[in-house]
């Protein structure tokens, strides 16, 4: 387990091309996944992929962001920012999950939602919140794992769990660092100084209240292997906790009003 890291290390470790993906962990924890693509309205996104699997014997359903693993895969997926056509699938996936009474996985390594023109033409914004608001009323329980990059809205847009797990070295903010250096402080070079104010590292946001847990990432370990098995482990406890909730639609919304409550008791605006 790396402990000594600075923010800005984090964030380059959770950008790293060779980083295990959310689509390794659903292909290496799941069995019998059928994956289902298309809005129904539109298209297929390949930035977003689910369907139903099995987990330990167990029908789910899974859901996770893809950047893929070289540049064809990756300009066709927006390096891992979903289109609208992506969110309404997960909707599909979602939705489905809610009929047959099955437990949502959701694997989340974003920079965030696609800024296309294209894509905002196609209702960005609204499927988007189309996505938090159905994910505000599963009475289905929820589990995310935020696995490299955790982008703002197009990151929360699934992970809305009753429980969210994040990878030691993953990190979860409103905006890139980046950004929040252009916007803030109008220079862009302070970048690794962003990183360390934002609060965006996996250590940072439990003590802040907003995961619930923090997977480790082995180091000299056997790569995916060691890794799968920390996951594994991880989500089995993380399952049986969400399976005894007597209403996890109220626990969800419950959890995240009380992460807003918070914040304006601390006095921000």
């Amino acid at each position: 387990m790396a402990r000594n890291l600075t923010a800005a290390q984090r964030v380059a470790l959770a950008r790293d091309p060779g980083r295990t993906s959310p689509l390794d962990y659903v292909q290496g924890l799941f069995t019998d996944f059928f994956e289902q693509r298309g809005d129904r309205l539109f298209g297929d996104d390949a930035a977003i992929v689910g369907g139903i699997a099995r987990f330990h014997g167990q029908p789910v359903s899974v859901i996770c962001t893809r950047k893929g693993k070289n540049l064809e895969e990756n300009l066709k997926m927006h390096f891992g920012m979903p289109e609208p056509e992506g969110y309404r699938k997960a909707q599909r996936i979602m939705t489905q999950a809610e009929k047959f009474g099955r437990p949502i996985f959701t694997f989340v390594d974003t920079p965030g939602a696609y800024p296309g023109m294209d894509a905002e033409e196609r209702g960005q914004a609204d499927a988007i919140a189309r996505s938090l608001a159905l994910m505000s009323r599963l009475t289905v329980p929820m589990i995310t794992v935020i696995c490299g990059e955790g982008g703002s809205g197009g990151a929360l847009a699934l992970a809305m769990g009753n429980r969210v797990l994040m990878l030691e070295n993953a990190v979860y903010s409103v905006l890139s660092p980046e950004g929040f250096a252009s916007i803030l402080w109008k220079d862009s070079s302070r970048v690794e100084e962003a990183c360390g104010v934002m609060k965006l590292t996996a250590q940072d946001l439990l003590e802040l209240g907003v995961i619930d847990e923090i997977v480790p990432e082995p180091e000299n370990a056997d790569g995916l292997g060691a890794r799968l098995r920390i996951m594994d482990g991880a989500l089995m406890k993380q399952l049986d906790a969400v399976k005894r909730l007597k209403d996890p639609a109220r626990h969800r919304q419950e959890k995240f009003a009380a992460m807003g409550g918070a914040w304006i008791r601390g006095g921000n605006t």
